[in-house]
Order: structure tokens, then sequence, then C-alpha cells
């Protein structure tokens, strides 16, 4: 059958089809001084969509802090953010959704989540050593979510596994606001020499453009503007935007690009993420104040008759965008051939500014550059929020309307059975951790992970923490919480926190109420990155998380943070070491259960406010903790966080097998003392030699601080009640989950 070339003029119902507004059309028009074509129109809708162009959060992402004494590299500036390590060496990391994709194919959205955010790690020039995540979903019990989190759980085992990057780290939570709309979030963190970075940068008139990896296909067309838009019944015909991944073929482009890189050939380089060859080369080209010029019909592809414009913005995994130096393209030719990887010159680099995009000498395209870029000619809006009505409602919670109960042990049996509590075995023994034999974690559990960096003594701490039901509550004061316990969770370990990156997944930015979310989540956000001296070096903004039945998810703004170890002979483990060893309480209790999983899940109390946290008790505590593991005083610490405190006394002895007998604080509550999730508060263990030395520094700090009790050989004790032995209770927290997967 004969090829026809499909490019007509564009139509304002065109546009609407497209997801462009009114007013967006008129501006194309303005920016091309004339009618814009179909191709054109396109392009327009995937570079002006929110999932590229952060349309509706950029003026409020801008006022996030970046900068910072360890930051080399800040959010916007490249694919990912880079920190100072020392020697030389640079820690490259970015988080990043995929949950609309893995909503309607949960493996394949999942696994290529895995290979995207990896690309934006070595495309740097850095190599992947560690990848976490952070996925919610529905209710487990729920027939929806046992599909979703089995895809999705399998997808990022299949694709880590085979790519050989350990999966290190990562949270799971569920609730029934996730139960149609999943969350997503996959982080990668690698190493990098300095001096060998890479930028995705297009510059020099004349260096040819190559497209290197997978050919492209007709997969994961229009997945930006997919993303771009609230889940419906109708999402599952959408299914072709799903991009399809393969792993072995992503281990050998990340191999020929590092030694790519390596020969001093490569001007730029950029993945082909969101919207593939059309944001690649309009990015580029905006950043080097350069245009290009493209032979679409030059594109590898693996189907026939492809229109230009689903070449141009195919979503095709494996794929990336290099400009070479003129005159060197052989050398450049040679590594891709020694490795067999595919390799196209498909344009060259202009100073016109414009991308000009060809097929067979026939003109399809032709767009200034920067209007299709952030901060250049990409719309930028500042929607009206307003406090929604719930919140006023949940400040009326007090606890003096809970009663305290009777059988305190029956409740500690239950809570750390809850799917948000206990065990997540089943999914981690899914992943590979111990590949590239850089993660210590295996083999002594901390709050963060622990990564070494080869070559040196020094390792770094990686966590992903939110808890969203607190910044639903507080959306201000609740993403505090989530920078401060990813903070808590570093220094816990023995590292200083760096930096952070996010993934801001909200429901639908024109929605004032989910909007108030958000932007108050930002300014609590900011806040804490400034007091920790986290810049914010990358991130992703995923709206319109909600659908028509469901409403919208939790403000759910994760937090990835790396830190760094300058020892690792001197980490430090969540689990207790030895019986006999005293157990303190490092930070003050409160008379405080709001939004915990004891009140939601145990009392069915719901909602209620944010627990207890105040920033500069935050910040003391960690500077605090921090000063007392340099010194070697302590033999573990494990923040509390979700559960409380008995959750925490519980996973600090499961860790060594060993047991725990403490006594509560009569002057609280006892519901309180237990499973309250007030925040800036650590469990600490010490042994009889340093116990002294340990009293002396806290009363000398002035910091609230109480002993609970000792480190038993395997029997629990509370407030002198025998609660049986550790094996019965690890028994129950780790088959927790399965049971409940079972119905």
């Amino acid at each position: 059958m004969a090829f026809t070339l499909q490019n007509p003029p564009a139509t304002p119902a065109m546009a609407a089809e497209l997801g462009l507004l009114p007013e967006e059309y008129n501006e194309i028009k303005n920016i091309l001084g004339r009618e814009p074509n179909y191709t054109e129109l396109n392009v327009f809708s995937v570079m002006w969509s929110e999932h590229c162009s952060y349309k509706n959060s950029i003026r409020w992402l801008k006022t996030l802090p970046r900068t910072g004494s360890k930051l080399l590299v800040g959010a916007g500036e490249e694919n990912a953010g880079l920190v100072d390590i020392g020697d030389g060496l640079g820690c490259a990391f970015k988080i990043e959704s995929h949950n609309h994709p893995s909503a309607i194919e949960p493996y394949q959205g999942a696994a290529t989540g895995v290979g995207g955010i990896h690309r934006d790690i070595f495309t740097m020039g850095a190599r992947p050593i560690a990848a976490l995540n952070s996925l919610r979903f529905g209710l487990p019990t729920e027939e929806r979510t046992r599909w979703l989190m089995k895809g999705v759980v399998k997808g990022i085992g299949d694709y880590g596994n085979s790519f050989g990057v350990p999966t290190v780290g990562g949270e799971v939570y569920f609730n029934e606001c996730y139960h149609t709309n999943p969350l997503i979030n996959a982080m990668s963190v690698g190493i990098i020499k300095q001096d060998q970075m890479i930028s995705a940068i297009a510059e020099g008139a004349g260096n040819p453009v190559f497209i290197v990896g997978s050919a492209t296909g007709k997969d994961g067309i229009h997945g930006a503007t997919f993303a771009s838009a609230d889940l419906t019944d109708d999402s599952p015909e959408d299914l072709p935007s799903v991009q399809v991944g393969d792993p072995f073929a992503e281990k050998l482009l990340l191999e020929t690009t590092l030694e790519a890189i390596k020969t001093g050939v490569i001007v730029g380089m950029q993945d082909m993420g969101a919207a593939g060859i059309t944001c690649s080369t309009s990015e580029m080209s905006a950043k080097g104040k350069s245009g290009m010029i493209i032979w679409l019909d030059k594109v590898p592809t693996r189907q026939k008759n492809m229109q230009p414009w689903e070449i141009l913005l195919s979503e095709s995994q494996e794929r990336m965008l290099v400009v070479v130096k003129k005159g060197k393209e052989k050398i450049f030719l040679d590594v891709f051939e020694k490795w067999d990887i595919q390799c196209a010159c498909i344009g060259e680099v202009t100073a016109t500014g414009r991308l000009a995009y060809y097929y067979y000498n026939q003109k399809i395209a032709d767009i200034p550059a920067e209007s299709l870029v952030l901060g250049g000619g990409a719309p930028i809006y500042e929607r009206i929020y307003s406090e929604p009505p719930y919140f006023s409602i949940i400040q009326r919670f007090t606890i003096q309307n809970i009663a305290i109960p009777v059988n305190i042990k029956g409740v500690a049996e239950q809570l750390i059975t809850l799917p948000n509590i206990a065990s997540k075995k089943w999914i981690w023994e899914q992943y590979d951790s111990m590949v590239g034999i850089n993660n210590l974690s295996t083999n002594s559990a901390s709050d963060a992970a622990v990564v070494r960096i080869l070559g040196t003594d020094k390792g770094l701490a990686i966590t992903v923490d939110c808890n969203s039901r607190y910044i639903y509550a507080d959306p201000y004061k609740g993403t505090q919480m989530a920078v401060s316990e990813a903070a808590r969770n570093i220094v816990c370990s023995g590292g200083e926190p760096l930096g952070i990156t996010n993934c801001l997944n909200f429901g639908n930015p024109y929605n004032p109420y989910v909007y108030w979310q958000f932007v108050n989540a930002i300014k609590g956000m900011g806040d804490a990155c400034l007091k920790f001296d986290t810049p914010v070096t990358s991130g992703n903004v995923s709206f319109y998380n909600q659908n028509s039945d469901d409403g919208p998810v939790f403000p759910t703004p994760t937090i990835g943070m790396v830190g760094l170890l300058p020892d690792i002979n001197k980490r430090m483990g969540l689990g207790f070491q030895t019986a006999g060893h005293h157990i303190y309480l490092l930070g003050e209790p409160r008379n405080d259960i709001s939004s915990s999983e004891y009140l939601v899940y145990i009392i069915g109390e719901n909602p209620s406010p944010c627990p207890y946290f105040d920033l500069e008790e935050e910040y003391r505590l960690q500077q605090i903790l921090a000063g007392i593991i340099r010194m070697r005083l302590i033999a573990s610490a494990h923040d509390i966080s979700e559960g409380g405190l008995f959750t925490t006394l519980l996973e600090s002895a499961m860790a060594g097998g060993l047991g725990f007998q403490v006594s509560t604080d009569q002057n609280f509550r006892i519901d309180a003392y237990l499973f309250g999730e007030s925040a800036s508060r650590v469990v600490i263990s010490v042994d009889e030699k340093n116990r002294h030395a340990l009293e002396i520094y806290l009363a000398t700090e002035k910091i609230y601080h109480t002993k609970l009790g000792m480190v038993t050989d395997g029997l629990l004790f509370v407030n002198d009640e025998n609660w049986g032995h550790i094996d019965l209770w690890k028994e129950k927290y780790d088959n927790a989950l399965a049971m409940h997967f079972a119905g």
C-alpha cells in the first residue's frame, strides 16, 4: 500500500483534541506568524503539556532553594541533579513518576519508569549504582490492587535485575484514594567523575546529530499528553501511550555511552523520555541557543510507514540524542559498532535557533526551539487556590474523645499487621539488592540504604520518604515532615544530608483545593530544605492523579534524599546489638495520636490533624544525634515514624533476633506513648561502657531523653508484662502483607 503523508493544516478543533487551550492555539499562531500544520500542532501539544512544560507548577517550583554548599548541578539545569561527594566525584540522582502508564499497564509502566530514570543518570556520564522506589496502591484486599501491585513489582524487579543495578530501598503505602490511580515513583543514583559530566546541550553549527539505541516505534506516542489529563473509564483505550522496555538493550546502551564519553568527542547528550525526539531536539537546542535540521526519514524505525509526527512524538525506550564534534564521527561510530548498538546520523546543529524537521526533502515543521521549552515560549499559569473545607473540620479533633484501649498488647499485635506497617518482604525479595556488590544495607539494616562508593572509604546514604496522610492533614507541615524524616533517616545511618530530588504527585491543578495543597506543600518543602541545607537538585511534577469516581489522590510530594558517609566503617544500623544494652528515647514524647495508623485503622477515626512537629526542634535533634554517632557513643539508632515507638522498638529488636524490656511514662496516655507518631524522636541503644558519657553529653546539650529499658535475649516486656518472644512477633510482622493479599 502506498504511503500517504498526513500533514494537513491545523484547526482549533484539532488543537482542542490534542489538549491545547484556545488561547494556547492563538499563541502558537503568533509564534509561527501563520497557521500551524498538523505536525507542528502535535509538537506544541506535547511540549506544552503539563508533563513537559510544568506550565501550572513552574511559578512555585522556582521558589524552592536551588543553592547549597555541596550542589554542583541544580534543578532544571541538566537531566538530573548533581552533588559534590569529594575526591573529584559527584553523585547524580533523580526521581520521576510513571503513574498513568502503570495504572493501565502496570508491568511495562513500572519497568519503563525504571529504565527512563536510569537513562537520565547515565546520559550525564554517571554510572547508576542504586535504585529506589516509592509506591502507592489502593487497599490490598481489592482485586485491582493485587493486579496492579503484582504487575508493578514484577516490572520493577525484571527491569532492574536485568539491567544490573540493585534496588536498595523504597516505601509502599496503601490507601483507598490510590485505588484507580496508583503512584509509581522511581529513583536512580549514580557516581560520576566531575570532569567527565556531559551536558544536555546542542551547540556548534555543523556538528552532526545522532540518534542511538533502539529503533523507533509507535509505542508511547502522546505519552506526555496522556500523563497530563485525569484518568477516565476510557483511559485503557490509550494503551498505545505506554512504552515497551528492553533492559538488556539499555544495559548495552549504558556501557556504550560511558565508553563513548571517554573519547572526548561528545558535545551534548540527552535521554529521549517524554515526547521523544521532539523534547530532546528542542531542549538541547534551546539550552545551546542553537537550532537543528533533522531528517526524520533517517531515523531507524521498527514499523513501516510511520508518519513524521509519529516519529517525532514516539516515546520508544532505550534511545538518546547525541551531538558529536564535526570530523570526529568515526571515533564515535566505532564505539557503537564495537558494542553493536544502532547509531544513525539524523541531522546537524544550526545557528538559526529553529527546529527544521524534514521528511524525504519535504519540510514538515519549522519551529523556534525556544518557543517549546520551559522558560522560553511555553505558557506559565498561576492557578487560583483556596483552603478546602476539610481542613477546618480536622482541626476540631481532640484526643480527649478517644478512649484508651484496655488491651494494649492486642492493639500492638493488630498494629504491626496493618499493610502500611507490616514487612514488605514479599515485595523486596523480588528485587536484586546485591548486584554490583555496593549495597551495605543487606548485612546491617539502617534507616537509609547505605551504598559503598568503590575505590574510597565513603558511602552514600539514600532514602525516599513521604507520609501522604500527614500532608493531606496539613500540606505545609506534612511536607516539612517528609523532608525532615528523609534527613533523619540519613543522620540515623551515620550520614550527612546533601540534597533532595522530589516527585510531586497531586490531583488536577484546576481544582482550587488541589492547588492549595500543592502551593502549601511547596512552601513547606522550601523552608525545610533551607533549614537542612538540602537544595532541590531535580524533580518531577505529576498532576492529574485522580478520576471522577475516586477524586484526587492524597497530595504526595515524595522526597528522595542523598547523604554522604565519610567513613562507611562508621555507619549506624537500626538493630539492637547485644542483650544488656540500654535503650533510650531521644526527643520528647507527646500526648498525640493524630493521623497515626493506630488512630485511623485501629480506632477508626479519620481525618485528624497532622502529628506534632516543630522544624527547629527537629533540626536540633538531628545535630545532636549526628554528634553522638560521630563520637561512636551508641550501638544503634532508629527513628520513630509510622506505628510509633512500639513499632520502632520491635523493628530494632527483630533486626538482631533480640527482645526488649521497656516501661512507659505514666505522664502520658499509654496509647499515645506507644503508638503516637509525633515527630523528632529516635530510639538509640548504648552499651554500659558508653552509657555515662552519653548521659553527660545529652545533659550538656539539654535535649530531652529518657531511659526506656534494656535489650533482652528475645522476650518482650512492656511495663513488666510478658508480651512473648520476638520470633512470634516477627512471624506476624513478616507474613501479614501476604495474608492481606490472600484476602
